[in-house]
């Protein structure tokens, strides 16, 4: 009896997954710009880094330059599943040739340096019985479903810090804010969609509408993946399109190497890059166990489900008298 109390109480605390962010495999918004609409998992750490070089050309002012710098991205999943706080920091140092005068400059400096939040505030693919994959049909689990264009949605929020005396933002106030929303559509197994719409520098003179369209595909080797990326930037200090291309391969679970390059489409000033970079992450995630009385019901219960169907009465045939038949 002991033991059977026992079983009954591991069943009424059953684990399960509850709107899952956490994977086994590493996430990284790496390579590209564009963000990721889930989180990384409650109590993940992770660390992106990456080098870049940049020709920067401008055809009107006359002027070249070369620019070498690094960036950071580091995420931690807080408290709960969906939530994630994030810091972002881009430090430059840029060669700048103004030929018309035969002067050099050199100036160093953050271009990105923020702090915030991001929740996901919507997931497709929460019903875990809804999206079970076709066990009799590799095409059904393969081909292009029109409900995968509903997208996974997440905000952010946070603040953008211009410190010191910057160079490349210098009319712009220490602190200044952010605002973004991030889509994630599962096309297909292998293909996903991601979309970020940013408005940055909000209390600034010179706020700046930012948005992001990218698209990546993992080959039958999942450890290999590309993706294809375009950027649009609309400010009164600056408005460019931007696109990227590159590679990403998975040397294991927790760690990811990539290789971008990239440019632009107009000559004032005209750009080309190239970035690779790194992404590792610390796992110590633990899944919630979570009482059988407060998990949702994937479906409704049937009214009347319970009651046993009354047996068919079997109507018994007349048995016809036949000519042998004899009545005594």
């Amino acid at each position: 009896m002991a033991i059977l109390n026992r079983l009954l109480l591991a069943f009424i605390l059953l684990p399960l997954l509850g709107i899952a962010q956490y994977t086994d495999v590493i996430n990284s918004n790496r390579p590209g710009l564009s963000v990721s609409a889930y989180a990384v998992g409650k109590n993940v750490v992770q660390a992106e880094f990456g080098l870049l070089y940049e020709q920067r050309d401008h055809g009107l002012l006359n002027q070249d330059s070369n620019i070498f710098g690094g960036d950071l991205s580091l995420r931690y999943g807080l408290l709960l599943e969906r939530l994630e706080v994030n810091y972002e920091a881009t430090y430059i140092r840029q060669s700048l040739n103004f030929n018309n005068f035969g002067l050099e400059e050199t100036r160093t400096n953050f271009t990105r340096n923020r702090l915030g939040l991001k929740y996901l505030v919507y997931d497709p693919f929460k019903n875990p019985e809804a999206n079970k994959p076709n066990l009799y049909s590799w095409k059904a689990n393969h081909k292009f479903n029109f409900k995968n264009l509903l997208p996974a949605v997440s905000l952010y929020g946070g603040a953008t810090f211009n410190l010191g005396d910057n160079p490349f933002y210098p009319e712009d106030a220490t602190l200044s804010y952010r605002a973004m929303i991030a889509t994630q559509s599962r096309l297909t197994p292998r293909w996903v969609l991601i979309t970020n719409v940013a408005y940055d520098r909000i209390t600034t003179d010179f706020p700046e509408l930012n948005y992001t369209i990218s698209l990546s595909h993992a080959f039958r080797n999942p450890k290999w993946s590309i993706f294809a990326e375009h950027q649009g930037i609309d400010s009164d200090r600056y408005s460019d399109a931007l696109i990227r291309t590159g590679f990403a391969y998975l040397f294991n679970p927790t760690f990811q190497a990539d290789f971008s390059l990239g440019g632009s489409f107009k000559n004032t000033p005209s750009r080309m890059f190239i970035a690779t970079g790194v992404s590792y992450r610390l796992d110590f995630h633990k899944d919630q166990l979570i009482p059988i009385e407060e998990q949702d019901a994937v479906g409704k219960i049937k009214k009347g489900a319970m009651k046993k169907n009354k047996p068919k009465k079997i109507k018994k045939k007349k048995r016809k008298k036949k000519k042998d038949d004899i009545d005594f």
